[in-house]
Order: C-alpha cells, then sequence, then structure tokens
C-alpha cells in the first residue's frame, strides 16, 4: 500500500509516515488530511518528501480522511521549511502558522434564508387572493421571484419586524431556502482613477507596475520624505497586481491603528481590504482564510502573521514601514516579518516592495549593492514644505523644577493654539512615571517576575509591569520600610505630561493616544475622526502617534525626551531613534500651513539630533554604516543570539556555562557570553545571553545546530535560538 509523509502543527522535527488506506485516492501533495495521532485525530498536510520504505508497516497508520479545501501550494510549503530551517524552529511550529484557523478546513454550514413561494408570487403579481397587510404589501415589493435573503435583510429593507417574516412563512407565502455562497470579500475596481500623481510619484508608481507587470520576483525599496505620498505610489503596484487578475498582500505593522490607511484604499478602489490581525473574531478569521485559500480574496492588508495565509496566485507583497521593529516576532518562532516577505516573494514569483521614509540599514545595503531597485519621491505631495526642525538646549533652558516641558516649547504651544491650530508633545513612555521610589529608604518598586521597575499608571490608581502584565494597586506605605505617604513618581509618562499639560494649557481640548487609551480599530477610528474634526487641540502621545497619521490642521511637534532610547548598549539604538524621531517630526506641516519640530534634549550635539536638524538622514545613515563596518556588524556581518531561560537561577547559569564552553570556533565567528541578560528575569524565569557573531558569507545555521547538539540540556531550561535578533533584551 502507498504511504505518504504527514506534517502535523505541532512542534515535531518533521513529517510522520502514514498509510493510503484501500479504496483511497492517494491524496495529492498539500493536501489536508485527517490522521490519528496518540489516540486523538488530527489535521495535517500530505508533505513532500518520501516516505520511509524501511518503516514498519505495524507502525503505520491509516489516513482517516482528506478534507474538501484547497490544498496548501508549493510555494507555501517551501516557505514553511525555508523559514524553520532559517530560525532552527520545528517545522511542524511553522505549519501551525499557516493552519492558524482551523475551522476554515471545513466545509461552511449552509445557511437558511426566505424565499418567495409560488403562492407568494402569485400575490406579489396580484394573481392570487391574499390577506396583505401594509407590512407584507412592503415585504413582497423588496423580495424577486427565485431569489433568497437573508431573514434579517428582508426585515430590514421592508422596514417590518421579523415577526411578519414569519407570519408570511405561516400564511405560506414565503418559503426557507438555502443562502447562496456570499461575495464575503468584494473585488476592488483597479481601473477606478486614483488621486492626481505628481511628476516623481508618477514615475515611481509606472516602475513599480512594471516590476508587478514582470510577473516574477523582484524587491524594490522605496523611499520618500514623510508626507510624499509613497502610499498612493504602491497601491498603483496593488492595482495592476488585481487587474491581472493575481493577489496582493500589504503588511503594516500596526493594522489596528491604521485607520486612515483603510479609507485611503477604500477610496482609490471602491471596496475596503480582506484584513487579518489578532483582534478579528474566528468566524472572521475562518472566513477570512478559507476566501484567500480559494482565491476569492484579492487584496488582504493584514499583520505579520498574513505572510502565512494560503495565497494560491501571490503577485505582490508590500512591507509600509519596513524599518518597524513590531515586523519581528520575539515568541514562538522568531522571525522577522519584513525578511520572510522577500523569500515568500521569491519562492511565490512575485514582487516586493519594501516602503518607508526611514529604511533600515540592512535595506539601504542590499538597494547600495544593486540587489534590490531604488525609487525615492524627494518631496512632499501637493507642494507641503517640511518642517523646521530646532533643538532646545536644556542645559540652557531647563524646564521649570518639578516640570518636564521648557519655556521654549511651552511658549511654542501657546503660539500654535492661539492660531487656531494643533499641537502634539510626544513621548515614547506609557503610564505616569516609569519608577516608583520611597522618599524614606530609596527603595524602588520592582516587578516580582522581571528584572523591572514597576510603572505608575495613576489613571487606573495601579503599578504595572510592561513586560510580563504583572499588576498591583499603589500602596499607601513603601512595602520596604512602612514609611506612609513616602512613595514618589520620578521621571515622566505621558499621563505626567497630560497632567502637566492640564495645568498650562487649561482651555486646550487634550487627547492622549498611547496603547492604554488607544486599545484596538474603534479607538483609533474614533481619535483619528475627532482630531480631523478639529474636536483636539493638544495631542499628547507615544510612538502610536508616528504610524502614518495624516493630521492637516497639526503644524507643531514638541518631542518632550528626544534623547530617551539613546541610553544603553543596543547596536541599533541611534538608528531606531533616528527613525522614530523622524517619523514623529513628519506628523508635522502636512498641508498647507508650514510645521515645526522642537526636539527637547541634555546632549543636543548628538548626531542623531544634529542630522534631524539638518534634514539629512543619508549622511548619518552612511556614517552609521562606516561605523559597523570594520566589527562586522549587522548588515555586514551576521549574528544569532541564544537565550536560555529556566526557574531556578543555577539551572541557567550551568546551562549557559555548558554552552559557553561547547561554543564553535572557527575562522571568522566569535561567541560573546554568557552572561545575564539585560531583563535577566522574564515572567519568573532566569535569562543568560550567548551571541555568535560572524562574517557575512558564514551560514550560522549549521554551526547553531551542532552547537545545540553537543550540549544536551535538561527539560526545565529552554534555549530560544533568535537569527538576526533585533532586540537585546
Amino acid at each position: 500500500m502507498a504511504r505518504l509523509p504527514v506534517l502535523l502543527p505541532l512542534p515535531l522535527a518533521g513529517a510522520y509516515d502514514y498509510r493510503v488506506p484501500a479504496g483511497m485516492v492517494p491524496p495529492e501533495r498539500g493536501s489536508f488530511v485527517v490522521v490519528p495521532l496518540s489516540g486523538r485525530l488530527m489535521i495535517g498536510v500530505v508533505w513532500d518528501g518520501e516516505a520511509d520504505p524501511d518503516l514498519s508497516e505495524k507502525r503505520l497508520r491509516d489516513i482517516q480522511s482528506v478534507l474538501d479545501v484547497p490544498p496548501m501550494t508549493e510555494s507555501l510549503r517551501r516557505f514553511v521549511d525555508w523559514v524553520a530551517a532559517y530560525t532552527l524552529s520545528p517545522p511542524g511550529a511553522v505549519l501551525r502558522m499557516a493552519m492558524s484557523a482551523p475551522s476554515a478546513l471545513e466545509p461552511p454550514a449552509a445557511k437558511a434564508g426566505w424565499r418567495l413561494s409560488p403562492l407568494g408570487a402569485r400575490a406579489k403579481r396580484g394573481e392570487a387572493a391574499a390577506r396583505l397587510t401594509e407590512g407584507r404589501r412592503r415585504v413582497l415589493d423588496v423580495m424577486e421571484p427565485g431569489e433568497v435573503y437573508p431573514p434579517g435583510e428582508v426585515a430590514t429593507e421592508a422596514g417590518v419586524s421579523p415577526g411578519v417574516v414569519r407570519g408570511m412563512a405561516d400564511a405560506g407565502l414565503l418559503e426557507s431556502a438555502l443562502l447562496p455562497p456570499g461575495q464575503a470579500f468584494p473585488a476592488p475596481d483597479p481601473r477606478r482613477p486614483g488621486p492626481a500623481l505628481g511628476e516623481a510619484q508618477a514615475e515611481a508608481a509606472t516602475a513599480l507596475r512594471a516590476a508587478v507587470a514582470a510577473r516574477g520576483f523582484g524587491v524594490t525599496l522605496l523611499t520618500g520624505v514623510t508626507g510624499s505620498g509613497k502610499t498612493e505610489v504602491y497601491l498603483e503596484a496593488v492595482a495592476e497586481c488585481v487587474a491581472q487578475g493575481r493577489q496582493a498582500l500589504v503588511l503594516l505593522p500596526e493594522i489596528a491603528l491604521s485607520t486612515q490607511w483603510l479609507e485611503r484604499f477604500e477610496a482609490r478602489f471602491g471596496v475596503p481590504p480582506a484584513l487579518w490581525h489578532s483582534e478579528l473574531g474566528s468566524r472572521r478569521r475562518r472566513d477570512t482564510w478559507r476566501a484567500v485559500a480559494e482565491g476569492k480574496v484579492a487584496v488582504l492588508v493584514g499583520a505579520r502573521s498574513a505572510l502565512f495565509l494560503p495565497y494560491p496566485q501571490l503577485g505582490l507583497i508590500v512591507v509600509d514601514e519596513e524599518h518597524e521593529t513590531a515586523f519581528k516576532q520575539e515568541d514562538g518562532v522568531v522571525y522577522s516579518a519584513r525578511d520572510m516577505a522577500v523569500v515568500r516573494a521569491r519562492l511565490a514569483g512575485a514582487a516586493c516592495a519594501l516602503v518607508s521614509a526611514t529604511p533600515s540599514l540592512e535595506t539601504l545595503v542590499n538597494a547600495e549593492s544593486g540587489r534590490y531597485a531604488a525609487l525615492h519621491l524627494p518631496t512632499r505631495h501637493g507642494g507641503a514644505a517640511l518642517p523646521e526642525v530646532v533643538v532646545i538646549d536644556q542645559r540652557v533652558a531647563p524646564p521649570e523644577r518639578g516640570r518636564f516641558l521648557s519655556p521654549a516649547l511651552v511658549a511654542a504651544v501657546r503660539e500654535t493654539l492661539a492660531a487656531g491650530q494643533q499641537a502634539m508633545l510626544f513621548l515614547n513612555r506609557r503610564g505616569y512615571a516609569p519608577l516608583t521610589l520611597c522618599r524614606a529608604c530609596g527603595h524602588r518598586l520592582r516587578c516580582p517576575n522581571c528584572t523591572a521597575w514597576l510603572v505608575e499608571h495613576r489613571l487606573q490608581r495601579r503599578l504595572q509591569c510592561h513586560h510580563c502584565g504583572h499588576a498591583e494597586p499603589i500602596p499607601p506605605a513603601c512595602p520596604e520600610c512602612g514609611a506612609e505617604g513616602s512613595l514618589t513618581p520620578l521621571g515622566p509618562g505621558v499621563e505626567r505630561v497630560q497632567e502637566e499639560a492640564a495645568e498650562l494649557f487649561p482651555e486646550a481640548r487634550r487627547l492622549v493616544m498611547a496603547s492604554d487609551t488607544i486599545p484596538g480599530p474603534l479607538a483609533a477610528a474614533e481619535a483619528a475622526r475627532s482630531i480631523a474634526a478639529r474636536e483636539v487641540d493638544l495631542i499628547i502621545g507615544t510612538q502610536i502617534v508616528a504610524k502614518g497619521w495624516h493630521f492637516p490642521h497639526l503644524t507643531l511637534v514638541g518631542v518632550v525626551d528626544a534623547d530617551l532610547g539613546l541610553a544603553g548598549g543596543d547596536l541599533r539604538a541611534a538608528e531606531r531613534t533616528v527613525q522614530l524621531l523622524h517619523q514623529v517630526a513628519g506628523r508635522a506641516g502636512r498641508a498647507e500651513a508650514p510645521g515645526r519640530v522642537l526636539l527637547q534634549s541634555w546632549n543636543p550635539d548628538h548626531p542623531v539630533l544634529q542630522a534631524l536638524v539638518a534634514n539629512d538622514l543619508d549622511a548619518f545613515m552612511a556614517t552609521e554604516a562606516e561605523q559597523r563596518r570594520p566589527g562586522h556588524w549587522p548588515p555586514f556581518g551576521r549574528l544569532a543570539a541564544l537565550i536560555i531561560s529556566a526557574e531556578d537561577e543555577r539551572e541557567a547559569d550551568r546551562a549557559a556555562r555548558d554552552l559557553g564552553l561547547a561554543a564553535p570556533r572557527a575562522e571568522g565567528v566569535e561567541v560573546l557570553g554568557p552572561a545575564p541578560a539585560p531583563l535577566a528575569l522574564l515572567r519568573g524565569r532566569h535569562r543568560r545571553r550567548l551571541l555568535l557573531k560572524a562574517r557575512r558569507e558564514v551560514m550560522v545555521q549549521p554551526l547553531l545546530r551542532a552547537w545545540l547538539a553537543r550540549v544536551p540540556l535538561p527539560a526545565s531550561v529552554r534555549v530560544q535560538v533568535d537569527v538576526d535578533p533585533v532586540s537585546f533584551l
């Protein structure tokens, strides 16, 4: 009998072999099948490769059934294997991400509706004697013979209660019938005219359209100053993809905060796109996954997990804000969605566009080397000017004692509000204060599960850890010395800036935009609406205000702490800070009125701040590249981190020591550590870190596999492998 390998969505090393029972047509590769495993039934995928001919027949189990769903495409199967090999993850763990809506594998349940019965059809024509009230007459008027209508739709359209519809069924005027499969995802219209493009935009759009029309793999970097119309340009490439009958995927770093982007898409194509993100309900996820697999979704907009959906005709992948760290998944299978998007496009023979006003150094180097094509939009759309950027030297003009806004920034906000314009205060720190200290004994309140201070959230009257989620009420006395009323918040968060703003600008209508106050799409939509309607004068926000918002009446951006993020030994600290501050600055002056950006700093001569003042990010990134190149730091070398964790600190130390002693020794390879991770305790687990650094030409995956295989570790110890780490916490 035939036997086939079946990959299961479990963290297993590879596929298991199963037997094709007599009478079953052998399923093709990629088919979703039901198979037994350890006394239960599971859904897996018939995988590539050959079954083991030496495996005993007694150990084989039969495939139970083949599901009626389109098979997983070869390109997606290859992608699963590629991601698993690159990240050193079990293939089944990656497959689980591609099977994230298990209910979609079952055929959709048929739904019942109402249609006119023969008697009802005659009554509609006036050929049957029937007692028709005004409500019943309206129901007949909205229904066409032969059409099946959802129950709620009939009542709503006719303006009657559901009881009227049920009464007509009892009278024989209506009959129950199955609804046909609906068009849940209407097709975008690629011929619908978009907004008028400027000369540079039109040239870039033509180049991107040509890349899609070539129906082959290629990567294009699209850059441009903030407000230059990059979205409108790449939507032209989406239109070309749809016109070809292929599918387009657009990845956004914060899909739940992308209300304005979705409005622009609908204005361009006449319909909203299909969405994929963590806040979708289970039914919507099921319907979307199935529609994607059946080729009924032309454009999908999603978070990083959308890469693993089963597109049968993928023609374009766009990664918007490609520099964003939100594209890196840090738990489970650790991967960069930006990098994997390039791989997914290559395996599918699709075009890929990476888009950013502040591209990552890795992407810039690929463009400079010719691996990626490059397009640039040098000016803002519609003639808007770039904002003026000024650094406020807090060594010369510090804030008043107990305050965090300098006199110069306060004066600028007052001037802006008096002119009837909007202002923004930016601080990338949630809560009221990042640290709470006892004045009596110096005790600092910290998380019991993590190496982190507890952040005060005064509005919610609690202290919270932003790493593990631990929360507790603010105690009335110091838990260390018992002194009452001695706990003092140190440093500002956005809540504290809001408190200060309320005292300084009492007449201003204020809105705090942070993940605590803008938790999802509905709140983001309402915030965008109220700002656009000029119901808000002063916006106070964290990094979510840098996510591509367009506020035409916002002319002043004040950065409360421009130095935040520059401290510490993070390889990419300067790069990330210049990207974030440039994106925040880009919110100002996007329409007719010119914009200003004020950066409060204790270190105004820092290269990051000078680059922002001079509006010369190219020179900054060139300098950053030259600093990394001699030491073979990314993107001129390779990094891979091993994070060892255990509930017992001594176990973590022993495992890290053993791995350190067994570290690979080869030319062009260096292993740093072991050392405690910056967050040495996280969610109750003690963490140690080793960092493998290698020249660019070295393949680190074989080294890592051999290294881990040399050291047996107890089950209580976990080792997370992070190839190309972004975070060093």
